[in-house]
This record gives structure tokens, C-alpha cells and sequence, in this order.
């Protein structure tokens, strides 16, 4: 990014101050936030969690990912093996692989290009979102077998609503949010949305509203649960910006949104839904991921071959990873003990993983070609939002 471009970026949202100490050669500025709380102010009285009906109660109203930690899987995965699922998008297959050994035991043929291995609500089936096939493809973690493919239309990315009544189809091409019957997948409500390229999301502490990004046309949308309709729109402010993945806090006060084109996250308040302020992580900004303690977050740099760690607590990059020989690292997923991240090599046909301790790569794995939304199953949690996995 130009540097007066990202002064203008940077000038939009809060005032940042540069960050020390944080390792890896970026070719940006490393940023961190102002606190929340200024020095010597009490932090307000934690308030009731109104949640959107038939939501499961919060464990912790103040960590949304409290369910999250390793060794909490729900009675529906206990016996259900590991195994890391890569759909390759080029390859219009699903690559199987054994974390154990980090070995490739299965290939399952999809539909026309796989973009995303997703978790339903209810944790039994892993659908395959197959965009250009018009189709999701379940998966029964329990045997690995995919069984006859549920026409759905621009199936490009998939998730359910915290009720877990309704699956929320990301129609990239059709500029729409369709909300379908969380288990038949019947048409519920086509919402047009305006922008382009909807692409990923992530919902509220509450669960009664959720922040898409629109990839192609630079926009954020705040999209009402139970209503299935659109509240806010705003254009992020950088020129050709590219929004990708989409992650809350642990205390549900922001929202972080990888930007390929800005190299970095926005922060945006939810809640107020105001201009997001900026910070610098990589070329490629792309993934984001909570650790199984939800201290921290990882972030792939796909442009770099690069993990940002970002802590939640000190609102700040700690450490970066660079990946041996490189790589596009992508989408993915944290081990159910959290000690290792699972990344899809987008564009080098291959997996990476990587010690979440030390950010060693433990292994490099050849998959068909285009690797992209790849899911680690099963996973801490009590139910799936959907995506890559994403859990509560």
C-alpha cells in the first residue's frame, strides 16, 4: 500500500501508535489500537446478555468463545475421528488427511468448485459448498462417506444462524444473503444485499445481528437475525479495498476484518457500526482464527506466506511466523487441543501445519489443486455458526 494512502486509512478510523518489538520483516507499520479504557476508569458493569431467542445461553457473557476450550466436545462428536478436510477448488475433490500421521487417507469427488468444508448447526454433517456446482455435498464425519449432493444455488460460502434455525447461503454471483431451513435447506428469504461478492461473517455476542464483508466491492454490511434484513451498509475507507474473513472478540465489543488489498484488519464496533480503524498485518490479509484460549487470534498473510498473532487483551501483534520456503497460507482451522493451526496452501496445492506455541511448520502436505476452505473436524463447541468452523 502506498504510504499516503494508508495515512488516509489510518486517518478514518482511530489515532494508532506504532507497535514495538513485533518480529518478521512486515513491510508495514505494525499498529496497535487505543484502549478501550482509559487509564484510571473503571470498566462498566457488565450488562445482561439479551440474546436473540432460541439461542444456547452464553457460558460466559464476557467470552463468546468459552465453549471453545479443548477437551469441551459435545456428546454429538465424542466418538467422531479427526480428520482435516481440504476442498480443492481446482480439483473438484475433497482431500481427507490424518492429523496424526499428516498423511492424505481419503480423495472424495464433489461437485464443480469446492469452496468451503462447513460444519452444520447441529454438528452431524459437513456440507461442501460447491459454488460453480450449485450444490452442497454432505459429509458424515462419523464414516468420511459424502452422500447425494442438495441443490442450492451460489453455494459460495454457508453459515447458520445462532438459533440454529436457518443456514445463511452466501450467494457471491446472485449479490444475495439466502436464508434456507437450517436442515432441509428449503428457501426460507432471498435478500438481495447491493454489494458485491459477499463472502464471509461473523455474529454478535448477542447473536441478534451478524457483519458480512463484500469482497469485491470494499463494503461491510450489518445484517438483523431475526428480521433476515440488511440495517447498515458502509464502504470501507481505502480505494479497492477487499474484506475477507470475519471474527468478533472474545468480549464481543469489535469485529476484526481481514483485507487482502490493505494488509491488514479493519476494527469496527459493531454495535455502532461506525468507520473502522486499521492495522497493518501482512501483505494477503486473509484468515482469522481464535485461539482454544481466546487470548489470541492468528491471521494468514497470503500474499506473504505469513501468521500475524494478534492479543486480544493488550489490543496488539505480538509475534509473525513465516513460513519455510513460503506458501499461500489461507483458510483453516486450530486442532481441538489447540496446539496446532491447520492452513490450506491456496495457491501452492498443499497444507500447512503449524505449532501454535512455537509457529514451526510440523508439516507441509501435497493436496489437490487450489486448497481453500478447509476444516479441522470435530472441534470444541456446543453448536457451529458455520464457515470453516466456527464454534459456541
Amino acid at each position: 500500500m502506498h504510504p499516503t494512502t494508508l495515512a488516509r486509512v489510518l486517518a478514518a478510523g482511530a489515532a494508532l501508535a506504532v507497535l514495538a518489538g513485533c518480529t518478521g520483516g512486515s513491510p508495514h507499520q505494525d499498529r496497535t489500537l487505543p484502549s478501550r479504557t482509559p487509564a484510571g476508569r473503571a470498566e462498566p458493569k457488565q450488562r445482561a446478555v439479551q440474546a436473540l431467542p432460541g439461542m444456547p445461553p452464553l457460558l460466559d457473557p464476557k467470552d463468546v468463545y468459552a465453549a471453545d476450550r479443548p477437551g469441551l466436545l459435545s456428546p454429538v462428536v465424542k466418538d467422531v475421528p479427526s480428520r482435516v478436510y481440504v476442498p480443492n477448488t481446482n480439483s473438484d475433490t475433497v482431500s481427507v488427511i490424518d492429523p496424526e500421521t499428516y498423511e492424505v487417507i481419503d480423495t472424495i469427488p464433489v461437485g464443480h468448485q469446492p469452496q468451503h468444508v462447513v460444519p452444520s448447526w447441529d454438528l452431524r454433517t459437513l456440507w461442501v459448498n460447491n459454488d460453480l456446482g450449485n450444490s452442497l455435498t454432505p459429509i458424515d464425519p462419523r464414516t468420511g462417506e459424502a452422500g447425494a449432493p442438495v441443490a442450492v444455488h451460489d453455494p459460495y460460502n454457508l453459515y447458520f444462524t445462532p438459533d440454529g434455525r436457518h443456514a445463511v447461503v452466501m450467494a457471491s454471483k446472485d449479490r444475495q444473503l439466502v436464508f434456507r431451513d437450517a436442515h432441509t435447506m428449503k428457501v426460507v428469504k432471498a435478500v438481495p444485499v447491493g454489494c458485491y461478492g459477499v463472502n464471509h461473517a461473523d455474529f454478535s455476542l448477542d447473536g441478534r445481528y451478524f457483519i458480512v464483508s463484500c469482497e469485491f466491492s470494499g463494503e461491510l454490511l450489518k445484517v438483523d437475525t431475526a428480521r433476515m434484513k440488511v440495517i447498515g451498509r458502509q464502504r470501507l475507507p481505502l480505494h479497492g479495498a477487499m474484506p475477507q474473513d470475519v471474527k468478533v472478540s472474545p468480549d464481543g465489543s469489535r469485529f476484526y476484518i481481514a483485507d487482502m488489498v490493505a494488509g491488514g484488519l479493519w476494527v469496527l464496533d459493531g454495535a455502532r457500526f461506525g468507520t473502522p480503524s486499521f492495522l497493518a498485518t501482512g501483505k494477503g490479509a486473509h484468515g482469522l482464527y481464535v485461539s482454544r484460549d481466546s487470548r489470541e487470534m492468528y491471521i494468514s498473510n497470503r500474499g506473504e506466506g505469513t501468521i500475524s498473532v494478534f492479543d486480544f487483551a493488550h489490543d496488539r501483534l505480538t509475534r509473525k511466523w513465516r513460513l519455510p520456503d513460503g506458501g499461500s497460507p489461507d483458510m483453516g482451522g486450530v486442532s481441538a487441543d489447540g496446539r496446532v493451526l491447520w492452513l490450506s496452501g491456496r495457491y501452492h496445492s498443499e497444507v500447512y501445519a503449524i505449532d501454535t506455541r512455537t509457529g514451526e511448520q510440523l508439516a507441509r502436505i501435497r493436496v489437490g489443486s487450489g486448497p481453500h476452505g478447509l476444516a479441522v473436524y470435530p472441534q470444541p463447541g456446543r453448536y457451529s455458526l458455520g464457515h470453516t468452523g466456527v464454534f459456541r
